[in-house]
């Protein structure tokens, strides 16, 4: 269920993205914003079935969180896509926001 819950939010922030810089959305255009950082919380992913860490804890959505940001960063930028320091920023507070945010809260409900 997380690994759907982190594909849906990623896919999210290049939605509001798209709409924020274009007022418009396509599939195509989504893509473009999109795969880098759905390659890079798959690679997280991988990661976390590699630890077999639980993925509904708090560290497993800081290996997401970071593996959406870097590898998304890092193929943006060998894409010739963009990796301005505001964008880096704005992307960094989002997805941690995103990624992190439904966990503490299931843990909390936990509790």
């Amino acid at each position: 269920m997380w690994l759907a819950v982190d594909l849906l939010l990623v896919g999210a922030f290049a939605v509001v993205g798209r709409l924020s810089h274009y007022d418009t959305l396509t599939v195509g255009g989504w893509w473009s914003t999109a795969w880098p950082f759905l390659a890079g919380t798959l690679l997280a992913w991988a990661a976390l079935a590699a630890t077999r860490r639980p993925p509904a804890a708090v560290g497993s959505g800081v290996v997401v969180w970071l593996g959406a940001l870097v590898g998304g960063m890092v193929l943006r930028q060998a894409s010739g896509q963009g990796t301005a320091t505001a964008f880096v920023v704005v992307a960094t507070l989002v997805l941690g926001l995103l990624l992190l945010l439904p966990r503490v809260v299931a843990r909390a409900r936990r509790r």
